[in-house]
């Protein structure tokens, strides 16, 4: 299974997890559930996404470290402030986040497993990975951030 690892690029995985779950909402309207249609609410956690993926790149940015997530060895600098500072990975959170309001949008009960599908998939290959590259980079310093920040949130 290590071959996934680091291989498909977040923001692939989520545009392919979103058109899975318009797949699911397309090909079995039946078994939508009773989910209202939220659009106010798809909409604010579309935005809130796009805001906190956005916060995350332009802290590498301002730090000059790569934002290529399948090379986390070519890392120069923990980034720890800002909005890292509440999460440690704010832009697989901020796909996370448009993903939930595609899944309020579609209004299908099914189409919201592509929510942790995303979660559990970034886990293993992809946040895993980056965290055994960044504790041979950056040693006692991203372990003792690792304590004091959460993954996700």
């Amino acid at each position: 299974m290590n071959a996934l690892e680091l291989k498909i690029p977040p923001v692939a995985l989520a545009l392919l997890v979103g058109a899975a779950m318009w797949g699911v909402s397309a090909w079995a309207p039946a078994l939508a559930g009773p989910l209202p249609r939220l659009p106010a609410v798809a909409l604010l956690l579309v935005l809130a996404g796009a805001l906190v993926a956005l916060l995350g790149v332009a802290s590498f940015r301002r730090a000059k470290t790569t934002v290529n997530p399948t090379t986390p060895g070519a890392a120069s600098a923990l980034v720890d402030s800002g909005i890292y500072r509440v999460s440690r990975n704010p832009m697989y959170l901020g796909l996370l986040l448009v993903l939930a309001g595609w899944g309020l949008w579609l209004a299908h009960a099914l189409a919201l497993l592509g929510l942790p599908a995303f979660v559990v998939y970034m886990n293993r290959f992809q946040i895993g990975p980056e965290e055994r590259a960044l504790t041979v980079l950056f040693g006692d310093v991203f372990t003792t951030y690792r304590q004091k920040v959460r993954r996700w949130i």
